[in-house]
Order: C-alpha cells, then sequence, then structure tokens
C-alpha cells in the first residue's frame, strides 16, 4: 500500500479535516502535515498527524514531532473516538507464578489510574501515557521509571533512595509473577481495557464494573461548561429546589393515549376491564420538574419526573432530562416503592418473531443469561435500560465487541479467532429466529420486567417468573446487610401512635 500524501496545512485545517471524518475510516486518510514549535531549542519543527482505525475497537490519532534544529522527537497516540457514557474500572487479581496472566493485554488511555493496593502504589494519568501493552510491560516500565534517577537520589537523599530500593524488589517480583497482587485499572472516560481470555464467558479473576463520573473527573476530561458548577448547585438554584416544585407541576396531559377528553368518553361506557387495557400505559397528569446539572457539560438543566405503574410489575419513575447547553439527553427509569423481599428470576423462551419485539426493563442489578450460547453477563452489565429483547440482544453484541476490543484483530491466534467468530455468528441467529432460545433475567432485587404476550400472563406459557430468596452475599453486595432501618421504624410507630392519644383524649 503506498505511503499516506503528506500536504501542508494550518492547525485550524487540520483539526476541521479530522472532525469531518466519519466512522468509515477503510479510505486511506491524508497525513497532515503542521509546523510546531520546539520545547527544547524554541525553533520550529514539524508534527505528523495520522488518522487511523483499530478494528473493532477506537479510532487513534498518531502524531510525530521531528525537530531539525536540534534532533527532539515525540511520538504520541492519543484516542480520537468519542467520551464513553460511564466510566469504567477494570479489577484482576493476579496470582503468583501465573506468566500468562502477566501476558494479558492492556489498553490504557490517557485518563486511565492504575493501582495496585498490596504496594500501596498508584501510576497517575500523567506519568504513563496512552499506550498498548501488558501487565508485566506496564509494571517493568514504571520500575524502570524508578529506577532512571536513583543514582542522584543516594546522594542527596540515602534514606529516601533506600525506601525505593525496597519497593523496587517487590514492584519487580510482581512484574516476574513472584508475588500475588491485584491490578486496578481506573479510567473515567471508559476508553481502556484488559484482555479476558475466556471472553464470552466471564473472567473469575476479572472484575469489571461501570461507573457515573464525579464534577472533578468531569472537569478533568474536559466535560465542564461551567466552572462554578464544580462545587455544587449555586445559591440560586439551591433556593429554587424542592420547595418550588409543586408549583412548576404541568397540568396538562402528555399524548394522545392520555387525553382527558378519551379517558371521559371510556370511563361513561362502564366498562373498567376496557378502561384498564386501553390506559394500560397511560401518559401521566402531572409532571414534576427539578433543577439539575447536565451528566456531559455539567451545566443547569431541568429535569422531569413522574410516576407510573406497570401492570404485573410495579412503581416505577420515569426520569428524562436535556440540555440546552451542549444537547445530552438523558432517560432513566427507577424502581418505586419498598425493596423486594426476595429476589426474582424471569425465564422467556423465545421462539417466534413477536418474541423479539417484547418489551424489556433490566435494572442496573439484574444479570443476563442466554444458555444455548454458554454466554453469562455478570450483574450491572450494560446498566440499566428500557428495550426489547431484540435491543438487548443488539447491545449486548455491541458491548462485547466494544469492551473486548482486540478479540477480532489480526493479533489473535486461529483458535482463539476462530472461537470468536463462532460465538459471534451463534449470536446473530439468535435475531434470525432459526432455533428457538431462552433468556434468563436474574435480578436480586426484582426491579426487572419482561412484558407478556398475552393480556392475562398467566396465560403467556414461554415467560415465567420465580422468586427466590437473596444469599448473604447478594445481601452484601447489595448493601441490605448494614442498612439499620431501626430509627425510622421508631419514628414511623411514634408518628403512628400521636394520633391515636389524641382521639383517645
Amino acid at each position: 500500500m503506498a505511503a499516506p500524501k503528506e500536504q501542508i496545512m494550518d492547525v485550524r485545517s487540520v483539526v476541521e479535516a479530522v472532525a469531518a471524518v466519519g466512522d468509515d475510516l477503510e479510505i486511506d486518510t491524508p497525513l497532515y502535515v503542521v509546523e510546531s514549535l520546539c520545547m527544547r531549542c524554541g525553533e520550529n519543527g514539524t508534527t505528523r498527524l495520522l488518522l487511523t482505525l483499530i478494528p473493532h475497537f477506537r479510532k487513534v490519532l498518531l502524531s510525530a514531532f521531528d525537530c531539525p534544529h536540534c534532533g527532539e522527537r515525540n511520538n504520541e497516540v492519543a484516542f480520537a473516538g468519542e467520551i464513553q457514557p460511564r466510566g469504567c474500572c477494570y479489577r484482576l487479581r493476579v496470582p503468583s507464578g501465573d506468566q500468562k496472566m502477566l501476558d494479558r493485554t492492556v489498553v490504557k488511555s490517557e485518563s486511565a489510574t492504575i493501582k495496585i493496593p498490596e504496594l500501596d502504589f498508584e501510576i497517575p494519568p500523567e506519568a504513563q501515557r496512552g499506550s498498548l501493552s501488558s501487565i508485566e510491560g506496564i509494571l517493568v516500565r514504571a520500575a524502570d521509571g524508578l529506577e532512571a534517577l536513583q543514582d542522584e537520589r543516594k546522594k542527596v537523599d540515602p534514606q529516601v533512595a533506600e525506601a525505593i530500593d525496597q519497593f523496587l524488589i517487590k514492584l519487580r517480583a510482581c512484574a516476574s509473577g513472584d508475588s500475588f497482587f491485584t491490578f486496578i485499572l481506573d479510567d473515567p472516560a471508559g476508553n481502556s481495557f484488559i484482555e479476558n481470555p475466556l471472553a464470552p464467558s466471564p473472567d473469575p479473576s476479572l472484575t469489571i464494573t461501570f461507573y457515573e463520573r464525579t464534577p472533578e473527573q468531569q472537569a478533568a476530561l474536559g466535560y465542564l461548561a461551567d466552572p462554578s458548577q464544580l462545587g455544587g448547585q449555586s445559591d440560586e438554584a439551591s433556593n429554587e429546589g424542592i420547595n418550588s416544585v409543586p408549583h412548576r407541576l404541568l397540568k396538562e396531559p402528555h399524548g394522545s393515549v392520555g387525553a382527558r377528553a378519551g379517558r371521559q368518553a371510556i370511563a361513561q361506557g362502564n366498562s373498567a376491564e376496557m378502561t384498564e387495557v386501553l390506559f394500560r400505559y397511560s401518559a401521566p397528569e402531572e409532571v414534576m420538574i427539578f433543577p439539575s446539572t447536565c451528566g456531559a457539560c455539567m451545566g443547569k438543566c431541568d429535569c422531569k419526573m413522574f410516576v407510573t405503574n406497570i401492570p404485573y410489575f410495579q412503581e416505577v419513575i420515569v426520569m428524562a432530562s436535556a440540555c440546552d447547553a451542549c444537547g445530552y439527553r438523558n432517560s432513566e427509569l427507577k424502581p418505586g416503592g419498598p425493596i423486594s423481599e426476595k429476589g426474582k428470576k424471569i425465564t422467556l423462551h423465545v421462539e417466534n418473531i413477536k418474541d423479539l419485539s417484547r418489551d424489556v426493563i433490566k435494572s442496573d442489578s439484574a444479570g443476563v443469561e442466554i444458555p444455548e450460547l454458554e454466554l453469562e453477563l455478570a450483574s450491572g452489565t450494560l446498566g440499566g435500560m428500557v428495550t426489547t429483547v431484540e435491543g438487548l440482544v443488539t447491545k449486548i453484541s455491541e458491548s462485547l465487541e466494544r469492551v473486548h476490543g482486540f478479540t477480532f484483530g489480526d493479533s489473535l491466534e486461529e483458535d482463539r479467532k476462530n472461537k470468536w467468530l463462532d460465538f459471534r455468528a451463534r449470536l446473530d441467529k439468535l435475531l434470525s429466529l432459526k432455533q428457538p432460545w431462552t433468556l434468563i433475567i436474574n435480578d436480586a432485587l426484582a426491579n426487572s420486567f419482561v412484558a407478556p404476550a398475552t393480556d392475562d400472563i398467566k396465560e403467556d406459557k414461554q415467560l415465567t417468573f420465580e422468586e427466590y430468596v437473596r444469599s448473604w452475599e447478594q445481601n452484601e453486595e447489595l448493601g441490605l446487610n448494614d442498612m439499620d432501618t431501626t430509627s425510622a421504624d421508631a419514628a414511623y410507630s411514634s408518628a403512628d401512635a400521636a394520633p391515636r392519644k389524641s382521639a383517645g383524649d
């Protein structure tokens, strides 16, 4: 393949050209060359920029600086794709003597932090730039960086140098596999990755969690419209808080289904059954609006909320927000009412095309299983969502390709590559319904739901709900073992006793 053709451009033109490139990078992108200031000699050098796509992973921007006056050179790799909606944290337990564990591929973005709790050791984002390496490579690079200035430290502060020497022995023992340690990769941008050789099956040694970014992390990533929002809501927003909400209720119905005139017409028919079926998913009469902050730019926006009841399920809270500053939109569905005493396991036998259109509510605490594929997603994977069966399978496929980015690449061994290709083909066959399959949603909090295909849920033979008692480990993970409600119970009891005493008097 011919080398990309160089063209001299100014910085603004390069930025506009790179921003105009879409997701399809199969065609050769040009190599941009711009004049840049050399930070060593102060003369002008040249920076070459190339935008390329790593298959099934991310768009990356390769930059190379060269100064002809002093010989200074610098190469960098930066992510050119979008920041993910949530941050990610990988926690890998590395046993001693397991060299294969140290050879796992690690993609570290420029915003990621690496920690080893056993050594009380942390590699901040600025210490190592974005890189593609292995666990052993990252630890060896960190050890070499600490050892580089040891001679100078011994002259200035021998005690500190001695302590670093002792620490380097422990760090190199971890890098060689002689010691057990925990490798933590925390990336607020969500663009980092640790290889799972057992994928698509879960790895018992690897734990992946996704989280919402804090305002400080948003500011570090450059997603902060108003710096004053960093410390929280302003005084004006605080004064405009909960007390003003009742005055901001929307009294008009939303959508034709919940129209007032239509509801009256059905009600005059004196048919309770007809009314219940027609308005099963009716729009609310009252929508509450709360002041909030945008999850992307941290600017001020409104969050609209209403409470509704889903038949055969429970009361839910629907929340939606839109930011006028950056255009970001977000919608969430939260469970209402008390915490369920038991967990719930939902089993759906998918047999026809109509089953793919069933509504699915998957909460943050729910895990997903497809026995025919030996696929199991731990609780919390994919987050909470309101979708369909088809949409859930599509999300699973997209998530596997995003999280396990390099497992479909050319550098993978042939047998593992064929295993992944076979699995992806079997996953695609689920939506073509060439054979029946089973979808299992296991939710310890019983906040998930699959809609029945019949008006009476008992008549749906393909859908089953099974309740079970949560284990101590599940309650511990959900934080229920440490939950103490005695004070609240006492307050409610005293509040109930006061009216009775007044009535007795």
